[in-house]
């Protein structure tokens, strides 16, 4: 072993062993070992931080700016409609949504594939008031699953298909990874939504419930082009109650109707009075194509161009609305803001919103240009909320955002353009259509998982090039030495997927295939059963967030430390090699 190896292996160990503890932050700890690298002279200067423009730091990056856009595109509240209900129990919520990413990956890079369904996973979360901890790592780990089942599921798939094309002649089909990796997906699923989840270390935080968050009495107006012209107001109250919203009645030529309301038949112009948090108000204004209260003023703010921001703010005694109504005070002339609703405490509301007398202690929610929420607020003389990332659904634009998402998976499934080129595309058309503002382009990338990436991939590079797993090659050959077959396919599986927590999958699968074909090689059999036990063992990188870009994807919205992962990631890797194996002896026979 040389100095360069016995550095790099003892980097890694400390990295993980700091890493488990959690004392530190991990993208402090990843940072660190890096410079200790560079300073060693292990990683050399000019490849200190290739990491930052690796291929799978700009994913992960470019993801999570898609997935923001699909949000505020209103592309995940149509998924969440239409497939989930935040009423069913955490258990089979994880079954449907991993029966749901499983199915996506295998037809569809399995990164994409959490990139749609993530946004989704994290909005059901915050309607049923639960952490969405606990429900994205299942998520992440049943699309890892899924992409084991064909050639385009996973790049190690696509890796290894190569190989053997260069190796033998010919490379695997589309479907021959499906006996072995579609069942052993299967079986994978199957443990994350029966057992796997309740492995989760419980988030120190949990979400805050609905119930926690101010109740606004608000109105939303029905558009002139409307298809709810002409039905009833009771013909919606089963959406309502899905959109977890309250209809209190009808407002029509400035009166307010009550008790006949909910069988008045709506004609343009009418508001319909609201009650629920603002998430669901939203939710329910996307659903139905419906209006602001204002909808004149609406209009005018959208045609600036600039954005919108949704704004909370508590009324004190000294403010300008106290004992005055948003229209008196010309709230929306002066400053181009709507009052959407407010929040009294349990009180009744039981004129007009805009005409309602505001009084100390109430909460307003607010529609008002983009970045001039703070001066709004002086001028009210008005508290903000904390932010909670408010936003207004862009629902006009949802068929554009899920198009342009859809229109770059299948270009890079079919090869036509890389991956995280087609994605730099999906972002930039994002941009120019308004679906994710400019000035928060940079809002949605979770920086300290960059940093982790970045500051790992050279270690690892360092660690292949210096010969570290050259060494742990021919280490593996001569431990299996006259071991029999399903033995020696253990091994290889156990390393391959030690490697893959430790590199990333890609990295894995083009170190791991050649050893796989020199020890079938050695043994005088078909080398197909070990390039499939590399596929799996590759694509199985359960145990840590850097293995995998889906498993960095979800290390900050998920909330998770670096040790959370072993805990269901572990005993799912036992259960992968022990259904694999078998099945690779069935359909890929020595």
């Amino acid at each position: 072993m040389t100095i360069d190896q016995i550095i790099l292996f003892t980097l890694f160990f400390a990295v993980f062993a700091l890493l488990i503890w959690g004392r530190w932050r991990y993208d402090l700890v990843a940072f660190a070992a890096l410079m200790v690298g560079v300073a060693t002279g292990v990683v050399p200067y000019e490849e200190a931080f290739a990491g930052f423009g690796h291929e799978a730091t700009l994913i992960v990056a470019l993801v999570l700016v898609i997935s923001a856009g699909l949000v505020r595109s209103g592309a995940v509240y149509l998924i969440t409609r239409t497939l989930v209900d935040s009423s069913r129990n955490l258990g089979l919520h994880i079954a449907l949504m991993g029966g749901i990413g499983g199915v996506l990956s295998a037809f569809m890079n399995n990164v994409a594939a959490l990139a749609l369904l993530m946004p989704v996973d994290v909005q059901t979360a915050k309607k049923a008031g639960r952490a969405p901890g606990l429900s994205l790592m299942p998520l992440s780990f049943a699309t890892i699953l899924g992409g084991m089942a064909t050639l385009i599921g996973t790049p190690p798939n696509i890796i290894i298909s190569s190989i053997r094309a260069q190796t033998l002649g010919e490379p695997f089909g589309m479907f021959d990874f499906a006996p072995v990796g579609a069942l052993t997906a299967l079986g994978g699923l199957a443990f994350v939504a029966l057992i796997g989840w309740r492995l989760i270390p419980q988030p120190k935080t949990a979400s805050l419930s609905d119930k926690e968050i101010a109740q606004y009495v608000a109105e939303l107006t029905v558009p002139e082009d409307s298809k709810m012209i002409g039905n009833r107001v009771i013909d919606y109250s089963e959406q309502a109650e899905k959109a977890d919203v309250a209809i209190l009645g009808l407002i029509r030529d400035n009166r307010r109707l009550y008790g006949r309301a909910q069988n008045t038949r709506l004609q343009a112009g009418d508001a319909l009075v609201l009650e629920a948090v603002p998430e669901a108000l939203d939710e329910f204004r996307s659903a139905l194509d419906l209006s602001f209260s204002d909808q004149i003023r609406e209009d005018q703010l959208k045609a600036d161009g600039e954005g919108l921001d949704i704004l909370e703010l508590v009324v004190t005694a000294e403010s300008r609305l106290s004992g005055k109504t948003a229209q008196g005070i010309g709230l929306s002339w002066r400053h181009r803001a709507v009052l959407m609703g407010i929040s009294r405490q349990g009180r009744r509301i039981t004129k007009q919103v805009r005409m309602t007398e505001v009084r100390p202690g109430d909460l307003l929610l607010l529609l008002v240009p983009k970045e001039q929420g703070q001066e709004i607020a002086e001028w009210l003389g008005c508290l903000p909320l904390a932010d909670r990332g408010l936003a207004v659904t862009e629902n006009k634009k949802v068929w554009s955002a899920i198009g342009l998402f859809a229109l770059a998976v299948a270009a890079a499934s079919f090869g036509l353009i890389h991956l995280p080129i087609a994605l730099g595309f999906v972002v930039i058309a994002y941009l120019l259509l308004r679906i994710v503002p400019m000035r928060e382009l940079y809002d949605h990338i979770e920086w300290p998982v960059v940093v982790l990436l970045g500051s790992m991939i050279p270690l690892g590079m360092a660690l292949e090039s210096s010969g570290g797993t050259e060494l742990i090659a021919q280490g593996l050959v001569t431990l299996t030495s006259g071991w029999p077959a399903w033995a020696i396919l253990t091994a290889l599986m156990v390393v391959t997927m030690t490697l893959s927590d430790v590199l990333n999958n890609t990295a894995t699968a083009i170190v791991a295939a050649p050893i796989g074909i020199r020890m079938a090689q050695t043994l005088e059999v078909s080398p197909d059963p070990f390039l499939m036990a590399v596929a799996i063992a590759a694509s199985a990188a359960f145990l840590t967030p850097i293995g995998h870009k889906n498993n960095t994807l979800i290390l900050g919205p998920g909330g998770y430390r670096f040790g959370d992962y072993w805990r269901m990631g572990l005993p799912l890797e036992i259960l992968v090699v022990a259904v694999s194996i078998p099945l690779i002896l069935i359909f890929w026979p020595l």
